[in-house]
């Protein structure tokens, strides 16, 4: 099939329109939310409090000191298992609260 000039597939056009209406880092939040529990394992889904995604940055607040603690050397963990997850290196950095 060819495509004629101002012909998009609908994937160019989703793309474009989150990108116009700066939609596109919500989307990926929801898709972090979304997957935590499988990403990260049952137990830390169960102690995070708040998960959000700003600038690149992802920020987790969980409800164990003992935990926040362990998540703090496991940064780099983190950052390769959620963008392997979303399929996109979105995630730079996380910040524990």
């Amino acid at each position: 099939m060819i495509k004629k000039s101002n012909e998009v597939s609908l994937k160019e056009a989703i793309d474009e329109m989150l990108h116009v209406y700066k939609l596109k880092g919500k989307v990926y939040e929801a898709q972090i939310i979304n997957s935590w529990g499988r990403v990260m394992g049952t137990m830390i889904e169960k102690h995070t409090r708040d998960l959000y995604l700003k600038n690149g940055k992802l920020f987790i607040k969980v409800d164990s000191a003992a935990l926040k603690m362990e998540l703090t050397y496991s940064r780099s963990k983190i950052i390769d298992r959620v963008n392997h997850e979303i399929g996109s290196a979105i995630v730079e950095e996380v910040v524990l609260l």
